[in-house]
């Protein structure tokens, strides 16, 4: 720990990680592996940020991972919208976490791709499979739009910028 950061109520931060600047972890939720929490950020609840995921934020944009989020892999969470957390509803009721930096899904002990993803749910069940598709499916496509809006305000800022 670094700077003004801390760590409380049942909270754990343990193996290489580091949390610094004014973040803060607390609840039960844990930082672990070679996970790097920093700026404005805040991990609560039962979440956790492990292998070597970074989460980051600043003083108009601060970064919170709370309930069951697991922010995990080569993840990087720098706002609120770089990660959604959902449920599963239609069995074991436990939560799985995508995040947008690296487009990749956790699920219990499964982590990988989309794609890997509603195949290992059908090898499970005809009705797992079937809902994380719908899931994989609607955040690709959210993911898509969003990145066309990205690409088109990038492009409507350079015809601003130039000289008439």
């Amino acid at each position: 720990m670094h700077g003004n950061a801390l760590v409380f109520d049942k909270a754990a931060v343990y193996g290489k990680s580091k949390i610094f600047g004014e973040a803060q972890v607390y609840g039960k939720a844990k930082v672990s592996g070679n996970a790097q929490v920093y700026g404005v950020a805040f991990i609560s609840d039962e979440a956790h940020v492990n292998d070597n995921a970074k989460v980051f934020g600043n003083f108009s944009d601060n970064v919170q991972v709370y309930g069951y989020g697991e922010i995990c892999g080569d993840a990087i969470v720098q706002s609120r919208q770089d990660y959604i957390v959902f449920k599963n509803f239609w069995s074991s009721g436990r939560y799985f976490t995508w995040t947008r930096s690296n487009n990749m899904w956790k699920v219990g002990c499964f982590y990988g791709t989309g794609e890997e993803l509603i195949k290992k749910a059908y090898k499970d069940s005809e009705i797992s499979g079937r809902e994380y598709k719908r899931i994989v499916e609607y955040v690709e496509h959210c993911n898509t739009n969003s990145n066309i809006i990205v690409r088109l305000l990038k492009k409507l800022i350079i015809l601003l910028d130039k000289p008439k």
